[in-house]
C-alpha cells in the first residue's frame, strides 16, 4: 500500500510497504511481549521499531517476523517495519522507478518498508526536511543525485542514521558511502561504436554540468573520439536538461546547422526520444539519415521506433547496492568499500548504422 503526506516545504513523502497475509489483530501486543516471543530484550525490540542501528540482521528479521505475525499498535498506528528513506530530486521518469524497485527488492528480503521523498527539482532538501526524517527515524537514507548540506549530514550522524549517496551529483565527502556507475566508460563505448560504423561528424547533447555523471559521460565520449583521431566540434555540443522536450530543442539546433551531424549521443534516454522527434519533424530517418545513442536503457526504449541503441546503467542493481550499504552501516557491519561503482554496458539495437553514402561522416 502507499501513504502520501507532505514533508517540509514543497517536499512530498510516500511510504510503500508490503502487505502480508494471515496477520491477526494487534490486540494488546506490546514491545515487551514481542521481545518475549522473539527471545530478545525489550530495548532491542525498541531499536527495531524505531529504525535504529545496533541490531544484527538475523535478530532484526526474527523481531520483524513476530511483528508481521502478531502486529503492533503504537499511538493508534500499526507499525510493521522500519524504513529506508529515498530522497529524489524528481519522480517524473521511469529512471527513478527502476531505482525504487531495486531498493524495495532488498527491503522485502529484510522486512523493511521504503519511504520516498520528492524534492520537486531541488538539488538540496529544504531546511526542515531533516527534522521530518529524524521524526520518522528511518534505518537509513539514500539520497539520489541530491546534495545534502554539512549540517543535514551532521544531524543524521547524530542519530546514527546512515547516509548513502546514489548517482552523486558532485564528489561526495570521503567518508560518505556512495553508489554509481562507470559513466566515463559508457561515454567511451558510445563514441567507439559510432566511430566503428564510420561516423566522423558526431554530436552530443549532454546534461547540466552540475551533475558529475554528465561530466564523466562527456569526458569519456570525447576520449573515444580523440582515440580515433576525431575532435569533438564545439558547435556539435549542446547542454540541456534531462527531459524529452529539452533533447528535442537541442536536436533541432544541431539538425538545422549548415553541416549537421550524422550521429547524436545523448546523456539519457529521454533526450534521445527528443532527438527522435526532431528527426521526424525534419524528415530524417533513423538510422538511415541519423544515428542515435542514448544512456540508461529504460524499459520503454526497446519499443521505440526503431529500438534505441543505448548505454545501460543497472538502475535496479544500483538501488539494491545502496540498500545493502544502508543495511551494513546500520548494523555496523564490515564494509569492504564505501564507494560502489557498477559497470555500464552498450546495448546495440536498431537506431545506429553507417552514415548515409552521400555523407560518409
Amino acid at each position: 500500500m502507499e501513504r502520501a503526506g507532505t514533508g517540509a516545504g514543497k517536499s512530498t513523502t510516500r511510504v510503500r510497504t508490503a502487505t502480508g497475509g494471515g496477520r491477526r489483530p494487534a490486540g494488546e501486543m506490546t514491545a515487551a511481549r514481542i521481545a518475549r516471543l522473539a527471545g530478545v530484550s525489550a530495548p532491542t525490540v525498541s531499536k527495531v521499531l524505531n529504525g535504529r542501528s545496533g541490531v544484527s540482521t538475523s535478530t532484526r528479521q526474527r523481531i520483524e517476523e513476530v511483528i508481521r505475525e502478531h502486529g503492533y499498535q503504537r499511538g493508534g498506528r500499526l507499525i510493521s517495519a522500519p524504513t529506508i528513506e529515498i530522497v529524489f530530486q524528481a519522480l517524473d521518469s521511469l529512471w527513478a522507478l527502476e531505482i525504487i524497485r531495486g531498493v524495495e527488492e532488498r527491503g522485502r528480503e529484510e522486512g523493511l518498508a521504503v519511504a520516498v521523498t520528492e524534492m520537486h527539482g531541488r538539488l538540496t532538501p529544504e531546511r526542515g526536511w531533516v527534522g521530518h526524517v529524524l521524526a520518522r527515524r528511518p534505518l537509513g537514507v539514500i539520497a539520489v543525485s541530491a546534495h545534502l548540506t554539512a549540517d543535514q549530514q551532521v544531524q543524521l550522524d547524530s542519530r546514527a542514521i546512515p547516509l548513502v549517496i546514489l548517482d552523486p551529483s558532485g564528489e561526495p565527502a570521503h567518508h560518505t558511502a556512495s553508489v554509481g556507475t562507470t559513466n566515463w566508460n559508457g561515454g567511451l563505448s558510445a563514441a567507439r561504436h559510432l566511430v566503428s560504423l564510420g561516423h566522423r561528424r558526431v554530436a552530443m547533447i549532454n546534461g547540466p554540468d552540475r551533475f558529475i555523471c554528465c561530466r564523466a559521460r562527456l569526458d569519456g565520449f570525447r576520449a573515444g573520439l580523440e582515440t580515433a583521431g576525431i575532435s569533438l566540434d564545439p558547435r556539435l555540443l549542446r547542454v540541456a536538461q534531462l527531459h524529452v522536450e529539452d533533447g528535442l530543442a537541442a536536436a533541432r539546433e544541431l539538425l538545422d546547422l549548415p553541416d549537421p551531424p550524422t550521429a547524436i549521443f545523448t546523456a539519457n534516454d529521454l533526450q534521445a526520444l527528443g532527438v527522435y522527434e526532431a528527426a521526424r519533424q525534419s524528415g530524417r530517418r533513423i538510422p538511415e539519415d541519423l544515428s542515435v545513442v542514448g544512456f540508461d536503457d529504460l524499459p520503454f526504449v526497446r519499443w521505440a521506433g526503431p529500438p534505441l541503441t543505448t548505454v545501460r546503467q543497472p538502475l535496479q542493481r544500483m538501488g539494491a547496492a545502496a540498500a545493502d550499504l544502508v543495511l551494513a552501516l546500520a548494523n555496523r557491519g564490515p564494509i569492504d568499500h564505501n564507494r560502489v561503482e557498477l559497470p555500464t554496458t552498450l546495448v546495440v539495437r536498431e537506431s545506429t548504422a553507417a552514415p548515409p553514402p552521400d555523407r560518409p561522416g
